[in-house]
């Protein structure tokens, strides 16, 4: 027992976890929608065309949203620029664009003259996060699940059939847009705690744990929150235990729960489960 509440006795450690615990189940929320929607790259790719706009508004004191909101247009003007360069299809003008303001990003952070917490926008420090920050991630989270919940009807219809979601009154191109500005808006919340290097473990990882487990939405969303809370709380038992980077080891966690599903699926988890149900059916 003194082994397992011995870490939740420090403030640190406490707000932290509420910092990951918000970040898991916001991520878990969205993340069934990009992986559902096929947008993992895609994700990824807006984390990283994120990064500059994020180190140039720390450098100017303006908030981290405006500089989010800034390198995405960035980024969104670039790719179409170069994309009208005879040769180069769309997918590797956005690998272009975005590698090269990522590298952008990189060297502005870890520039010596540079203040020192920009590096911790390349990989995080749940460990640092004040009450402010949570409060200000609390607030983010809860306009994303507002805008999730709203957003419902029309994410699942273009989801379900992009090729006739306008004969149900749903606009693939809206779904998508609407679905890429909910992932910058919990990237931003989880890059205090994760960075831009490691959000997207927490995005992804969770929703393709739970995916291998269920196949509804409602309930992959749950299942994936719920996974993302106990990949953040074996991440900061092996960070207090190891001396391990605690960011990082969240991102190990979330990955070794998706390894373990995964080979517990490959010895055959669930692959009895219906045809049991079948039997007894009939």
């Amino acid at each position: 027992m003194h082994t397992l509440l011995e870490p939740w006795r420090q403030g640190l450690v406490q707000r932290a976890f509420l910092e990951l615990a918000i970040v898991g189940l916001l991520g878990g929320a969205l993340g069934c929608w990009v992986i559902f929607y096929s947008f993992s790259y895609s994700a990824e790719s807006l984390a990283h065309a994120l990064f500059p706009g994020l180190v140039g508004a720390a450098l100017l004191g303006v908030p981290l949203i405006a500089g989010a909101a800034v390198g995405v247009a960035g980024a969104a003007i670039a790719i179409a620029a170069v994309s009208q360069v005879p040769g180069l299809d769309r997918d590797t003008s956005v690998a272009v664009v975005i590698t090269s303001l990522f590298g952008v990003g990189v060297l502005l952070a870890l520039e010596p003259a540079s203040p020192p917490g920009l590096a911790g926008l390349l990989f995080g420090d749940p460990l640092g996060v004040s009450t402010t920050d949570l409060i200000v991630s609390g607030a983010l989270a809860a306009v994303v699940f507002v805008a999730l919940a709203f957003l419902h009807r029309l994410l699942l219809a273009v989801g379900f059939d992009r090729l006739n979601a306008r004969a149900l009154g749903a606009t693939p191109a809206a779904a998508d847009a609407a679905l890429l500005s909910l992932v910058a808006v919990a990237i931003l919340v989880g890059v205090q705690a994760l960075g831009n290097l490691l959000v997207l473990a927490v995005i992804v990882g969770p929703a393709a744990t739970a995916r291998l487990l269920t196949r509804r939405i409602v309930p992959m969303m749950a299942l994936a929150g719920l996974l993302a809370i106990v990949g953040a709380a074996a991440g900061l038992y092996l960070s207090y235990y190891a001396d391990t980077a605690a960011g990082a080891s969240v991102a190990v966690a979330i990955v070794a729960l998706f390894v373990l599903v995964l080979i517990w699926r490959a010895l055959g988890g669930l692959s009895g489960l219906p045809r049991a149900a079948a039997a007894r059916t009939s």
